[in-house]
């Protein structure tokens, strides 16, 4: 395997890491970087830049990182309470007054974001065409009788997150988020991450094709067993689990132009290890890319944990702050301290302020893991041996 990139001194084990992910674990193509306060340490690629081709990998190629986009987009709502434009004690009907029905006028703002507004999965699941609209998701969201009272328990929202974070956005800024994120965030510091892909960027051939793969038997162990409960739960139609991840019915081709130009924050960011990385840097602390985004405070914010125990939705203990997947044994990052967010498939990315360090891992061979991909964890591994 030909790897490309380069690592700090002292962070070879990630390399040796990432090697062996190709090696045993049965990645066709991937990309990690990690940043250790404020500087990159490790920047490497390797593979194909299509699952199914032979094209190499190179160091710009970008990847659909699926619900690894969340926890871009949650650094959005927080940067807009930390101006001052949102609050997140308020209730989300009163900056978007139609999601009051049903029985949903009690959700708060920190409710939406912390998977606990109750409207995880849709009566009526919308069509790729239709979730990609931007009128029809919004729509679906405000409409639907949440399945618990917003605020009392939490489960997590696989594909309304987007309509419902979107929206949101929208509502405070009038701006889209994928726009705002691009004109705030990501476009002054050369991220390149798209919540919707422009088409100028998908005409360079830079974003690579994505496809679902099965572990190798090389790695025994190591593959992906989810506990019999949670097998039990993606398989019945009738399961919550079930209908919040066929939100999007049929599911959406995500190597379709259509679907990489939509604005889908909880499924469909395109973008770079590198940019992952980088992004998340810029959460904790000054960068080489440019000054930090958020004040130790809004940093603190989040890391505080507003949902915890048993996921209605995912069927094992999760942990989420405003926005952010927090560090559990569902989804082992570096520390307690970490925030961040895995895509289902492989991705992940995070930050640790604790040691000052963030991570992000793409890949184009979408394995069957939701939440702690063999791969992104064998990383990660290697990675807290080299702090």
């Amino acid at each position: 395997m030909n790897i490309q990139g380069e690592v700090a001194e002292g962070y070879e084990a990630v390399r040796d890491a990432f090697v062996r992910n190709f090696e045993v674990l049965g990645d066709r193509g991937a990309a990690v970087a990690v940043y250790r306060d404020g500087r990159r340490v490790v920047d490497l690629w390797g593979g194909t830049h299509d699952v199914d081709g032979t094209d190499p990998w190179t160091a710009g190629t970008a990847q659909v990182v699926r619900s690894a986009t969340k926890g871009v987009a949650a650094a959005v709502p927080l940067l807009l309470h930390q101006r001052g434009l949102l609050d997140l004690d308020a209730p989300v009907g009163d900056y978007w007054p139609e999601f009051k029905a049903g029985g949903k006028e009690g959700a708060l703002v920190r409710d939406l974001l912390a998977h606990r507004a109750g409207v995880p999965a849709l009566d009526v699941p919308l069509t790729p065409e239709e979730a990609a609209d931007g009128l029809s998701g919004a729509r679906a969201v405000a409409a639907q009788r949440p399945f618990w009272e917003p605020g009392t328990e939490h489960g997590y929202h696989a594909q309304t997150f987007s309509w419902l974070l979107s929206e949101l956005v929208l509502r405070v800024t009038g701006a889209s988020l994928g726009s705002w994120l691009a004109q705030e965030v990501t476009g002054p510091r050369g991220l390149d991450f798209w919540i919707g892909l422009p088409q100028a960027v998908a005409e360079t051939g830079r974003v690579g094709r994505v496809g679902a793969v099965e572990p190798p038997q090389s790695a025994g162990a190591l593959r992906t067993r989810p506990r019999r409960n949670v097998s039990e739960a993606y398989a019945d139609p009738d399961s919550l689990t079930r209908r919040a991840f066929a939100a999007i019915t049929p599911l959406a081709d995500e190597n379709a132009p259509a679907y990489r130009a939509a604005e889908l924050p909880a499924s469909a960011g395109i973008g770079t290890a590198r940019a992952l990385a980088g992004l998340y840097a810029s959460l904790i602390g000054d960068t080489e890319d440019g000054p930090r985004l958020f004040t130790p405070e809004t940093t603190a914010l989040a890391g505080t944990e507003l949902s915890s125990g048993s996921d209605r939705v995912l069927v094992v203990n999760t942990r989420f702050g405003p926005g952010h997947m927090l560090h559990s044994p569902a989804s082992p990052m570096l520390s307690p301290a970490s925030f961040g967010h895995p895509g289902r498939g492989g991705s992940l990315a995070f930050a640790d302020p604790e040691s000052g360090t963030a991570f992000g891992y793409v890949t184009n061979a979408l394995a069957s893991s939701v939440t702690a991909d063999p791969r992104a964890q064998a990383l990660v591994r290697a990675l807290r041996t080299a702090l």
